[in-house]
Formats: C-alpha cells, sequence, structure tokens
C-alpha cells in the first residue's frame, strides 16, 4: 500500500502545488490542514469532511478508497468474489526487452560455532538461499525508522510506505523459512507493529500482542508517556509445535520480602512453580551500563527477552534464525541454550565477535537471570520470608485447618 500523495492524487490535485490545493480547500469547504493530514497520513476523510472531498472531486468514495488502499470489509468481499476478473486486469506483462538478473555475491561469514553461523551482509541477500520450512524460530528487531545513524549507514529515514514495504519484503521470506509450528517475533515500536500486524495476520496465526515495559528516554509532547516495546508473537499453522513459557516469582517488597498484594483464601492455590507468564513483561530492564552492553553507540536488546522467547518456543537442538543481529544477543541465547542459530548483520560484527570471546560473561548474566525462574519464591526471598514470618507455599500447605491465618500470612 503506497502512502506518497494517494489522498491529493485521487482528487486530482498536485501534491506540490500550495495554490491548488488552497484552491481545493476553497472548493471543498475543508481547511488545508485537514486536507494535508489525509493526504500526510493517508489516512480517509470522515464525517461531513468526506461528502465535501468527494463532491469537490467528482469521484466516489469507493474510488477514493481504491486510490488511497484503505478498503472496507464490503470492498474487500466484492474483490473476493471478483477475484479471477480483476486478477486478469493487474497481472503484470512481462517486458519483451526485461534484462537477467546478475547473480548477487553471497554474505560472507564473520562467525561460526558448534551451534551456528553469523554471516556479514544484507539480510535480503541471505534468506532467498535458505530452504523454505526449515527454521524452527524467528526473532526479528529490525531498525525502526526513528533516523538513527548505524555504523552500516542503512537509510533510517524512509517514507512510511517504503519503510512498510521494506519490512513486508524480510517478513514474506521470514514466513517462507518457518517450518510448520514454527514461531515468529517481531519487536518494533507500537506504531510500526500495529501496521506489520495487519500483514502478518493474513499469513500466520495471531498468537500474542506481548507488551515489553521498558521506558523511553524522554517524555515526546502532546502523547502519553512511551512506556512499552511491543513483541508480536505468531505461528505458522493452527498451533506452535512449541510452548513451554518460563514461569516467574511472585513480586514482593524488595526490602522486608513481604506480600505486594493480599491473595486472601489463594494462597494455598498458588502453584509452588511460580506465577504465569503474561503478555505484560514488566520485569526487563534495558541494557544502559557499559559494563553490559556489547555494542557501542547503539541500543540492544536485554539477554532476558531472547532467553524467555527462546524457552517459550524451542527445544533444544531448534534452529533458530535472526536476520538483524545487532548486538547478537539473540545467537548468544541461542548458543548459551544449545540451540543451533543462523544469523546475519549488515553492519560491522567486531562487537558480536568479540562478545562470542568473551561468552563466559553472558553465561553468567543468564545463570543469574535463570536461578530466579520457576519458582514461587527465589532461594534468597525463601529465606528472607521464612525469617521474617511470611507465609510460604510450605507453611500454607502444612497449616492445620484449624489455625487461622495471622501473624504476617496475609
Amino acid at each position: 500500500m503506497s502512502f506518497s500523495d494517494q489522498f491529493f492524487r485521487a482528487l486530482d490535485v498536485a501534491p506540490g502545488d500550495r495554490r491548488e490545493i488552497n484552491a481545493f480547500a476553497e472548493r471543498s469547504g475543508v481547511p488545508v490542514a485537514r486536507l494535508r493530514h489525509y493526504n500526510d497520513a493517508n489516512i480517509l476523510p470522515s464525517g461531513e469532511d468526506l461528502p465535501r472531498v468527494l463532491a469537490a472531486a467528482g469521484i466516489t468514495e469507493l474510488e477514493l478508497m481504491l486510490a488511497m488502499g484503505r478498503l472496507s470489509r464490503e470492498t474487500l468481499n466484492a474483490i473476493q468474489a471478483n477475484a479471477a476478473t480483476i486478477a486478469k486486469l493487474l497481472e503484470p506483462q512481462p517486458a519483451s526487452d526485461a534484462q537477467p538478473q546478475t547473480a548477487t555475491a553471497a554474505p560472507r561469514i564473520a562467525l561460526e560455532t558448534d551451534l551456528g553461523r553469523l554471516y556479514q551482509g544484507d539480510c535480503m541477500d541471505l534468506m532467498p538461499t535458505l530452504d523454505s520450512d526449515s527454521v524452527d524460530m524467528i526473532f526479528a528487531d529490525p531498525p525502526f525508522n526513528l533516523k538513527k545513524l548505524y555504523p552500516s549507514s542503512i537509510d533510517d529515514n524512509l517514507k512510511t510506505e517504503r519503510y512498510l514495504e521494506w519490512c513486508e519484503s524480510w517478513l514474506t521470506e521470514c514466513i517462507r523459512l518457518l517450518k510448520p509450528g514454527g514461531a515468529l517475533f517481531v519487536w518494533n515500536l507500537p506504531r510500526w507493529n500495529a501496521e506489520l500486524a495487519a500483514f502478518l495476520n493474513g499469513r500466520l496465526s495471531f498468537v500474542h500482542w506481548i507488551a515489553v515495559d521498558i521506558k523511553y528516554s524522554l517524555p515526546i509532547q502532546r502523547r502519553l508517556y512511551p512506556s512499552h516495546y511491543s513483541l508480536l508473537y505468531y505461528v505458522k499453522g493452527p498451533q506452535a509445535r512449541v510452548f513451554h513459557p518460563d514461569r516467574l516469582p511472585m513480586q514482593v517488597c524488595p526490602h522486608c520480602a513481604g506480600d505486594l498484594r493480599d491473595y486472601g483464601g489463594y494462597k494455598a492455590k498458588m502453584n509452588p512453580k511460580g506465577v504465569n507468564l503474561s503478555d505484560v513483561w514488566w520485569d526487563v530492564s534495558p541494557v544502559r551500563h557499559a559494563k553490559y552492553k556489547r555494542r557501542n553507540g547503539a541500543n540492544e536488546l536485554p539477554l532476558k527477552v531472547l532467553d524467555r522467547v527462546i524457552e517459550l518456543s524451542t527445544d533444544e537442538g531448534d534452529l533458530v534464525f535472526d536476520p538483524f543481529g545487532g548486538a547478537g544477543t539473540t545467537y548468544m541465547a541461542a548458543e548459551l541454550k544449545a540451540r543451533r542459530w543462523l544469523g546475519i548483520e549488515i553492519g560491522p560484527t567486531d562487537d558480536i565477535v568479540r562478545r562470542f570471546t568473551e561468552l563466559e560473561q553472558d553465561r553468567k548474566i543468564l545463570a543469574n537471570h535463570r536461578k530466579e525462574l520457576n519458582a514461587l519464591f527465589p532461594t534468597e526471598v525463601l529465606i528472607a520470608r521464612e525469617r521474617t514470618g511470611w507465609w510460604t507455599t510450605e507453611s500454607i500447605r502444612n497449616k492445620p485447618r484449624n489455625v487461622k491465618n495471622n501473624l504476617n500470612l496475609g
């Protein structure tokens, strides 16, 4: 779907001609500012603006919707009913003077371990060379189109439609590569994942929109404070082949290890293995300290996120693919968790290679994280609660029925 001035073009108004835009605004009675908003955001007019625009342009609502690529369910149903006829009209004709495409050089191998391989190059040069239905899980963390300067010198300031077209191109390849039952995770801003979800909904099965609670650096004027990233979770086929999420410890006071909420008569029903993982991940901290950063001058994903995703959706020996290497967190998590892995990074790969030479640092971080999982109270918390008289799963279940729940038991 193209966004570039489709609204003005449908009205037969030159997008860069101020006089034409002003004239149409006067003729339709719709202010210039609103006309520009409809054009720049590719949003259909509504309310009283819609009939005014249609009358001034001499077109129907259906023509405007088709020109802007904003189709209603009713229109889509009509297109489906006439698919054969429409396909003949839209089928591209082969050019008689088309030149044969030249083969692109294969990306070079930058790192290889017993479990994985990292390439340096463009993911769109690598993915077409991989077999269909060959990957168990894909985690994608693409550039967010925020005008950032990357070492690879990629253009991170694309027009909306160009960015979405690019995302759809690599997502199409990801979908092809996934095995039936395989999982796809897409990490991005809610702004972009809202668009990408619409594309994925017609190709994979939606499982979750996961909100990962990580604060942005600064508030943004005239907007709510942005405090989460979006992680889309889809599977290929009707259900996931693997689904075994970690369970989390119960939240307690960091000072006294006491309850932060009243569990009433439900304490005895609490699972000693921990609390169910939800689709809001509140326990992820950004990688800010220089001691833990593996990538100079750019954000990087916490190891906790990739550990959780890999644990949730794969078994040991499964193949994990990440088309945007970044700091190499996906590959490191896969390596430490005995998964096979494959990846590519378009920019310099020195930081990733160096990270693998210091693998024990990440192993220690992962071990410290995992010792807190799959128990309602990790060991240190359990000791603190027993010392201060708070209830534990053992104490609450072994309590005689005629003894009331008191003295710090709730």
